[in-house]
C-alpha cells in the first residue's frame, strides 16, 4: 500500500530538503519506487542536490497548478540520472523561474489541486512512497500536506526557537488528526549528549526521535550539490538515514 510522507520544519535552515531527498533515495535503494514532490514554491531548491534544471525536468509542479500540464507530466525520472542499480524515483519540482514564484506569492492557486495531483501520482506511477518536502512554517500547501500525511516527519535543530516553533506545528498536527509523527534532530553539535537531548525531544512532544543527526563537515563540504547518501554510502550519517528509512517503511 503507497503511503504519503510529509517531511516538515516550522522554520528554514534545518536542512530539511536536503533530508527529504537523501531518505527518498535511501527509501528507493531498498527496490521501493518514490518520488518527492517540491511543494515550497516560493523558495524551491530541492531540484539542485538532483543536479537538473528546468531544461532537463521540461515541466514543473507550478504548470499543473496553472493547468498547463497534467500532473504526471511534471514528474521526470531521475533514477538514470542518479545512476542506482535498484529502485526508481521520480522528481517533482517547483518553478525557480521569478516571474513563476511572483506569481504564486501574489495570486495564489487552489491549494485542493495538490490533494488530487498527489493522489494521481500515486496511481499513475505506481509508487510505493510519495514524498512532499514542504514550505517552513504554516502555510497553507503545509497544512493540507500534513493533513492528508500517513507519516508526518518533523526537523528541527536542538535550538530554542525551533523547540518552540516545533511544539506549534506538532500541536497543529494534532488538531488535523495526524496519527503517526516521528522527529529527526538535525545540525547536532558534536559534543552534545545525544542520549539526553533525545529523552528531552521524546518527552517535550511525546513522539519518538528517528534519528539525531549531528553537525558533519563532509555534509556542510557536499553544499547541497547532490546526493550525500550515494557519494558517502559508508558514511556515519548514512548509516543514520537507513535507520530512519526503516522506521518511516
Amino acid at each position: 500500500m503507497s503511503k504519503i510522507i510529509a517531511i516538515h520544519s516550522f522554520r528554514g535552515g534545518t536542512g530539511k530538503s536536503n533530508l527529504t531527498a537523501n531518505l527518498a533515495v535511501t527509501m528507493a535503494l531498498q527496490h521501493k519506487r518514490v518520488a518527492i514532490v517540491d511543494t515550497d514554491l516560493q523558495s524551491p531548491g530541492i531540484h539542485a542536490l538532483f543536479a537538473i534544471n528546468e531544461t532537463i525536468t521540461g515541466k514543473t509542479l507550478n504548470d499543473y497548478l496553472w493547468h498547463r500540464s497534467s500532473i504526471a507530466d511534471t514528474a521526470c525520472d531521475v533514477t538514470s540520472h542518479l545512476a542506482i542499480a535498484q529502485g526508481t524515483v521520480f522528481l517533482i519540482p517547483s518553478s525557480i523561474n521569478a516571474d513563476e514564484i511572483a506569481k504564486i506569492i501574489s495570486k495564489g492557486y487552489n491549494v485542493s489541486l495538490l490533494n488530487s495531483g498527489f493522489q494521481k501520482l500515486i496511481k499513475e506511477l505506481e509508487l510505493d512512497y510519495l514524498f512532499i518536502d514542504t514550505h517552513p512554517g504554516l502555510s497553507r500547501e503545509t497544512l493540507l500536506s500534513i493533513a492528508i500525511s500517513d507519516l508526518l516527519i518533523i526537523i528541527l535543530r536542538p535550538d530554542s526557537q525551533d523547540f518552540q516553533g516545533t511544539a506549534v506545528t506538532v500541536n497543529i498536527a494534532r488538531q488535523l488528526q495526524v496519527t503517526k509523527m516521528m522527529m529527526i534532530v538535525n545540525k547536532t553539535p558534536i559534543r552534545m549528549d545525544f542520549s539526553s537531548l533525545k529523552q528531552k525531544v521524546e518527552k517535550t512532544y511525546n513522539i519518538p526521535v528517528a534519528g539525531i543527526l549531528p553537525l558533519s563537515e563532509d555534509m556542510a563540504q557536499l553544499g547541497s550539490s547532490g546526493l550525500f547518501c550515494l557519494q558517502y554510502p559508508d558514511h556515519y550519517l548514512t548509516k543514520i538515514l537507513h535507520q530512519v528509512a526503516d522506521k518511516a517503511s
